[in-house]
């Protein structure tokens, strides 16, 4: 089984967004430019590294180009058995499963960057990266600070992330090495993510979470708040609104996908440190980054490695021969049309919804059993869009 894993704020780096301008996932930046109100072309092919180390462009530039390589890897017809993000990402892995809408997407992440900026700014803090020390000894370190300073982080076996205000984050750095801490990293960021200093930032979340009312999913996606599969669009509201101020345990995300029969990790996205962190987690772990067009041709042949070593489909995995799909004419945000829900008796031609301006017309006739695709999920080209039973 493969899980799509997609990385966080950080990961930004200047012009990568050059590779994708001919691709024809590069209309998703123009869809979230008109969404967000911000230029994000001009952020992926212009802005500097300081520009976007503003938590702001960081986190929709970065989670615009995740969702651009998601784009291109469905285009190819191939789907995950689970999703996770990390931080940031967990919103991208929710898009990428349809329990957020693309436009709903964008909307919260441009909120949720906005007020983490503001919580940074009421309460400053930083970050730093401590290396080569057990998760315990770490957070003995930060008790022994005796100020304020928590552990944000557990990325991998040996890599954890503390963050607080900058007076205790430099007194567990003290302790950290006293305890045998191989080096200690401070992170350039601007505020002290996913501690009680973003208490301000989950309240003014809550809102924007419910408004967009995660959906459930078929594809479940491992929560940082727990390390567990979620597919309960009531769950994630819950979940997102913890995650600002609650660890990322991405190490115990990744264990859990290994316990669940994940085998490939494929990360999506700029950067590739999530690809590293697997490595070091999970033992025999085949893994994967993609960031631009270039590296899907890699992505195919990896693939169909994964493919040549499993086992046999067993015989009848397949539509059977009264039954029919019926995929995008093209690639945008699937709208339903409200007048054929599940159960309808369908003629040839008729109209289930739209995707993009296009109409998604039925090539067949017959009973409509229901929508494979989610009412404002972004579609690709080809994609199955609902599937009928021949009359």
């Amino acid at each position: 089984m493969l899980a799509f894993t997609f990385p966080g704020q950080g990961s930004q780096r200047p012009g990568m967004g050059r590779p994708w301008v001919d691709h024809d996932s590069w209309e998703l930046v123009e869809e979230a430019s008109s969404i967000s109100g911000k230029d994000v072309a001009r952020l992926l092919l212009d802005a500097d590294a300081d520009e976007l180390k503003d938590t702001r462009n960081a986190q929709l530039t970065t989670y615009v180009s995740s969702l651009m390589v998601l784009d291109a890897v469905e285009r190819l017809g191939i789907e995950p058995s689970f999703c996770a993000g990390h931080s940031l990402g967990e919103y991208t892995a929710l898009t990428a499963t349809g329990a957020l809408g693309f436009e709903d997407g964008i909307a919260l992440v441009v909120e949720r960057a906005a007020a983490m900026h503001d919580a940074g700014n009421e309460s400053p803090g930083t970050m730093s990266a401590v290396l080569g020390l057990d998760d315990e000894d770490v957070e003995i370190a930060c008790r022994r600070a005796d100020s304020d300073v928590w552990v944000a982080n557990f990325n991998a076996p040996g890599q954890v992330v503390i963050a607080g205000s900058p007076s205790g984050v430099a007194a567990a750095s003290i302790h950290a090495k006293e305890l045998g801490a191989k080096k200690v990293m401070p992170l350039q960021v601007s505020g002290a993510f996913h501690t009680p200093f973003m208490t301000a930032a989950r309240d003014r979340l809550r809102l924007a979470i419910a408004s967009a009312q995660p959906r459930d999913t078929e594809v479940a996606v491992i929560s940082n708040v727990d390390a567990l599969a979620h597919s309960s669009g009531e769950e994630w509201a819950s979940l997102l609104s913890a995650q600002l101020s609650s660890p990322v345990r991405w190490k115990h995300s990744l264990l859990t996908m290994a316990e669940l029969g994940v085998t490939g990790f494929v990360e999506l996205g700029p950067g590739g440190v999530l690809t590293g962190m697997a490595k070091r987690t999970v033992d025999d772990a085949r893994t994967i980054s993609v960031a631009t067009p270039d590296e899907l041709d890699k992505l195919i042949d990896w693939v169909n490695k994964s493919l040549s070593t499993a086992p046999a489909p067993l015989e009848g995995e397949h539509l059977f021969a009264v039954e029919r799909l019926i995929v995008s004419p093209c690639a945008g945000v699937f709208t339903v049309d409200t007048a054929h829900p599940a159960g309808t008796s369908i003629a040839v031609g008729e109209v289930l919804g739209t995707v993009a301006d296009q109409e998604v017309r039925s090539p067949f006739a017959g009973i409509l059993q229901s929508y494979i695709a989610v009412e404002g999920e972004r579609v690709t080209h080809r994609q199955p869009i609902a599937w009928l039973r021949s009359n």
